[in-house]
């Protein structure tokens, strides 16, 4: 088995394609349109990872979604947190505090998409120590 994708429910793709391209780095990999059944899916990749696709699905006039309580996060490393942080809050995002485990060294801080999606950024110098 391979994992292959991760599909979030997007509100507004213009908006939600730039937060993931502008703040995460994701570039548009490839896009399938089904005007007659009105939803497009738009699958984006990182450079570092090309074979894990993040699907973007926009459903059209659709209102917006429900998060529910179920959905956690999409996760994704950096190799400088403190950078990445910095420039996040600087382009107005909506991050936390940098934070860690319990008895853990500050290792991660979440950053929040257009439609209200939690993203968790990681130091991949940390993650796996």
């Amino acid at each position: 088995m391979k994992f292959l994708h991760t599909c979030v429910r997007v509100k507004d793709l213009d908006a939600s394609l730039k937060f993931y391209q502008d703040a995460l780095g994701f570039k548009e990999a490839r896009r399938r349109d089904f005007p007659e059944h009105k939803f497009t899916i738009v699958y984006l990749t990182l450079d570092d990872d090309p074979d894990y696709e993040l699907e973007l699905t926009y459903n059209y006039d659709h209102e917006a979604y429900d998060l529910g309580n179920g959905y956690g996060h999409i996760a994704v490393g950096v190799d400088d947190l403190e950078g990445s942080h910095k420039a996040h809050q600087d382009a107005g995002y909506t991050v936390t505090d940098l934070s860690g485990l319990p008895g853990r060294p500050k290792m991660y801080y979440f950053i929040t998409d257009p439609d209200g999606y939690k993203i968790e950024i990681i130091d991949l110098k940390k993650f796996n120590a």
